[in-house]
């Protein structure tokens, strides 16, 4: 029998922060709304590619907490660019099996983006190919206060919090933690994303902006998670640890 350290082929969970869409515009000389544009054309590329490949749970990083700070007609951009998205997107995705669901703080959002999301999320919760949640105006802090808040109203004493009674007030408590945690554009940190889910999640950075993300980036992001010993603590069957994880870890073809 196999390890149960020694990861799938195919993870179960990929969580992305889908990263470089301004600078792929900008070397183009093109405005930011256009990287953005081609970046939701990417991701629904790689829905269907991490769908056709056997992922249970996909989780992007769509807007954050902190993306607020950004220029104001960028942000009412991105979130013109959400409702257009959904509009499009939508029927396709629903009838290729992929659920949606929405983590985040919606109640700082437009009642119109807020609703779109929702109405997402309600019109394909029969789906079970595929698992695609969308964390908007989300922050890693922010969840786990939110699921202390949510614990403590629960009646929870002190020495009931256990790790695993604040798991299950966590905003994705329906879904298994990420086993393979992947950020392009180059940056090498995990910005406030799924802080505590990802606490064992196998890190892939690559300098690919998030517009040129394609299924062949996510087979060697794949191929490279499936190379990892994952010990979650122990010394590993090897007794020996494998090194730090990033980019230089995914070969170029």
């Amino acid at each position: 029998m196999a390890d149960a350290r020694t990861p799938d082929p195919i993870p179960r969970h990929i969580a992305i922060v889908m990263d470089g869409n301004g600078r792929w515009a900008r070397k183009r000389f093109m405005p930011r709304g256009v990287g953005h544009k081609a970046g939701v054309d990417a991701l629904v590329k790689v829905v269907q590619a991490a769908a056709d490949r056997g992922v249970g749970f996909l989780t992007v990083f769509a807007f954050s907490s902190e993306n607020w700070k950004r220029p104001e007609e960028e942000v009412s951009g991105l979130m013109g660019l959400l409702l257009v998205a959904l509009s499009k997107h939508l029927t396709r995705l629903k009838a290729d099996g992929v659920r949606i669901r929405i983590v985040g703080d919606l109640d700082n959002v437009s009642e119109k983006v807020r609703n779109a999301l929702l109405d997402a999320q309600s019109n394909t919760v029969d789906n079970s190919r595929l698992v695609l949640t969308v964390a908007f105006n989300y922050g890693g802090r922010w969840d786990i206060v939110q699921a202390c808040q949510k614990a403590v109203a629960a009646g929870l004493t002190p020495a009931q919090l256990t790790e695993e009674a604040l798991s299950r007030h966590m905003a994705m408590a329906y879904a298994p933690d990420p086993d393979l945690f992947i950020r392009t554009g180059g940056e090498v940190r995990l910005s406030n994303f799924l802080l505590w889910q990802s606490a064992y999640a196998e890190l892939v950075f690559t300098d690919c902006l998030w517009p040129d993300f394609d299924a062949a980036e996510l087979d060697r992001a794949i191929a490279a998670f499936a190379r990892r010993e994952r010990r979650f603590g122990d010394v590993g069957s090897s007794g020996e640890g494998v090194g730090a994880i990033g980019a230089d870890l995914i070969p170029k073809e």
